[in-house]
Formats: structure tokens, sequence, C-alpha cells
């Protein structure tokens, strides 16, 4: 196996720095030479690889969460992770079948004053029954970083019929 191995990588070797430049046998030549092209729009025909074929992200605008808040917050925690802490909130619905359930923020996550304020939402069907309360038991969480952490000393998330506040 070394001798058949050594041999192989010799005769590459000598194949490649020999004469026989633009011949098949020499390894070099084996998956040809490679070319640029530029990138062109099909529409325009001009090239910019830095602007997509269709709409750019920053034309379009962030599509509205149609949630909507979540009857009562029951628990809320802060757990530190890797780089931060993350938010943890369970909620109550009043109807069973509720989804994607989000922690959003008028402030983008932001605090003001000291205090981070999110809302527990979530998009709740009308046509569902009320059902037992373990049913309607929704979690969300949220990851904060320690840059952002430094400037929070309080933290309150709201539902629609009571918040709930975390202080340092």
């Amino acid at each position: 196996m070394r001798t058949s191995l050594a041999t192989l990588v010799i005769l590459s070797m000598a194949l490649s720095a020999c004469g026989w430049r633009d011949s098949r046998v020499n390894p070099m030549n084996w998956f040809g030479n490679s070319r640029s092209e530029p990138v062109t729009n099909q529409a325009t025909g001009e090239a910019n690889p830095l602007l997509p074929e269709r709409e750019s992200i920053f034309s379009r605008k962030p599509e509205e969460y149609p949630g909507t808040a979540v009857a009562q917050v029951t628990a809320l925690s802060v757990e530190p992770s890797g780089g931060g802490a993350i938010i943890k909130v369970t909620g109550l619905t009043t109807r069973q079948g509720a989804f994607d359930v989000r922690l959003t923020s008028e402030t983008e996550g932001e605090p003001v004053d000291g205090v981070l304020e999110l809302d527990l939402r979530a998009i709740q069907p009308d046509d569902l029954p009320q059902g037992p309360e373990a049913t309607r038991r929704v979690t969300a969480g949220r990851f904060v970083s320690d840059q952002t952490l430094a400037r929070i000393r309080e933290i309150r998330v709201a539902g629609a019929r009571n918040v709930q506040t975390v202080r340092r």
C-alpha cells in the first residue's frame, strides 16, 4: 500500500512538472482552467453582485404580528445563559389552541430608564372552547445579552389582566 501510494505521488509530481503542459495526462489539467465572469442582472444587464434580483430586504416593511395579549401572566423567571440571560414567561390564555407565542416590546428590546417592558402575546383562535387550565398554558422565552442586562434593573411582562415583575 505504501509503495503504490508513494509511486502515485511521485508520478503525479513528475507529470505536473514535465513538458506536457497541455496534455490530458498532466494532473494539473484534469479540472480545466477556472474563469471569472461578472454577475449580470437579467432585467437591466448590469453587473452588481450586492443587489439581489428581486426587491431588497431594505425596501420591505416587516409584517405586523397579529397576536393579541395573553389573558394572564402566571410565571416570570430570568435564567442565566452563555453571554446573557433567557427571560422565560408562562401565561394563561382565555381559550385553548393558542400558538405563535412571543414576547414583544414597543422599544425593540431596549430598556427605558432601567426598565425592560415586554408584552406576552399569542395568536388565539376564537372558535375553540375554553378548556381546562392545563390546555391553555403557554410559554415563551427571549434572550437578552450581557450588555443589555447591565442596563436593566427591572423586567416587566404584561398580559391583558396583570403584570409580572422581577428586579435585581
